[in-house]
């Protein structure tokens, strides 16, 4: 397990404590897992014991008790911000703040920013969008830093290459696929972009799709991860670009477990498991032991940087993930395979299952962009079965015939399922 600091096991407790007082949605959850009180829950030792919190849970707890939640410890005239989730898993899920979260996510993203290499005076121009998802609320984050920040938003492709034209920023923040979109965009063209900061979705960490961006822009790329109901920018690579460091200590503790079993997973270097969080000064919405999804593999060890904090390299989403004949199938990770073979190949796939669900019968359908060549297929298809241990069925496509996104790339497409 993670090693926690004794400040971190008082503050834990302290939050329990708030839970059990101001919402109903804990107090009722572990009340019937066995905690009736505070003291019965323990501290960070004892964790384990307590029951995981779920998306769906939340969901359900704002349905039944609107605007909020009963998970909620704040009444709305209390929150400074509510920002919402997508929606595409689901009903809407309204994330609350107050002005101390806030200035907590603020620091955390800054932190982040500033392990990517960000120093006061770089200019950043950032296609995050800034409406009512919390990847806007990693922006202030750039003029914490002092960064020259320069918002296009998503959906504006015309107006980033203009104001990579005109203004010469330094750097670019953007999804994994939407930065390759625009690489694609440039046409090989040079820009004044010397790093390239990428999350939102997993691929950024990609061997392949990293060299292949870098060498279009003739820049670094650096991958940051966050996730909308914990924290934004949670986590950042250094120079060293040797997995992401964590930027919550102190705010949030991190377990990592078996998505399978549920069983807790010795953090230490070349672990993989699923990623769990517990808010330890959350005001607004706490989470006690929340699910991230997010398979990824972890190191401990002292980095090149020598920053000692843990690191990650996210594997891919357990939501996104396949599963032929009991193997465990990710989309980014067929996609990693696939991009072994450029140029041969742009390494843009599509995935096409045959039935609904995440339960497949082989072969897999994939959707490959690249030449038209029997012996492409032939060799792309052994480097799956021999990587992945799956069978797939590779299909070729003519380059540039699978859909680009402004924001996230669409690697599963159930259009052809039964």
């Amino acid at each position: 397990m993670l090693v926690w600091r004794p400040m971190s096991d008082e503050v834990y407790r302290r939050q329990v404590a708030r839970l059990f007082e101001r919402s109903g949605f804990y107090r009722e959850k572990l009340s019937r897992a066995g905690f009736v009180s505070p003291a019965d829950a323990g501290g960070l030792a004892d964790i384990a014991k307590l029951p995981f919190t779920e998306k769906d849970e939340l969901r359900q707890s704002q349905a039944a008790h609107p605007p909020l939640g009963a998970h909620a410890c704040i009444e709305l005239s209390e929150a400074a911000r509510v920002y919402s989730t997508s929606g595409t898993s689901g009903a809407p899920l309204y994330i609350p703040l107050t002005k101390s979260d806030v200035e907590d996510w603020r620091a955390i993203g800054r932190d982040t920013y500033s392990k990517n290499g960000l120093e006061a005076g770089d200019s950043v121009v950032t296609t995050f969008g800034a409406g009512p998802f919390v990847a806007g609320a990693s922006l202030a984050a750039f003029e914490a830093i002092g960064c020259a920040h320069i918002p296009v938003g998503v959906g504006n492709t015309d107006k980033l290459l203009a104001a990579l034209k005109q203004l010469k920023p330094r750097c670019l923040a953007a999804t994994p696929s939407y930065a390759m979109h625009i690489a694609e965009k440039l046409g090989g063209a040079k820009t004044s972009i010397e790093r390239i900061i990428v999350g939102g979705e997993p691929g950024g960490g990609e061997e392949n799709f990293r060299k292949r961006l870098q060498d279009a822009f003739g820049a670094r790329v650096y991958e940051i991860m966050g996730i909308g109901d914990i924290a934004a920018s949670l986590w950042g690579e250094c120079e060293a670009q040797a997995g992401m460091h964590f930027s919550g200590d102190g705010w949030i503790h991190v377990e990592l477990i078996d998505p399978d079993s549920g069983r807790p997973v010795a953090i230490k270097d070349g672990a993989r498991g699923e990623l769990v969080y517990t808010h330890l000064k959350r005001e607004a919405a706490p989470l006690l032991r929340f699910r991230s999804r997010d398979h990824v593999q972890v190191w401990v060890s002292e980095c090149i940087c020598k920053r000692k904090t843990m690191r990650v390299r996210c594997i891919g989403r357990t939501d996104d993930m396949l599963i032929v004949r009991g193997v465990n199938v990710f989309p980014t990770a067929v996609r990693e395979v696939v991009a072994r073979f450029q140029p041969r190949v742009t390494g843009a796939i599509q995935i096409r299952p045959r039935q609904r669900g995440v339960k497949q019968e082989p072969p897999l359908p994939v959707l490959v962009e690249g030449q038209d060549d029997p012996a492409l297929v032939k060799a792309i298809s052994l480097e799956l079965r021999n990587s992945l241990t799956f069978t797939p069925e590779v299909r070729l496509v003519p380059p540039q015939s699978l859909p680009r996104s402004d924001y996230k790339s669409k690697l599963v497409d159930y259009s052809e399922a039964k």
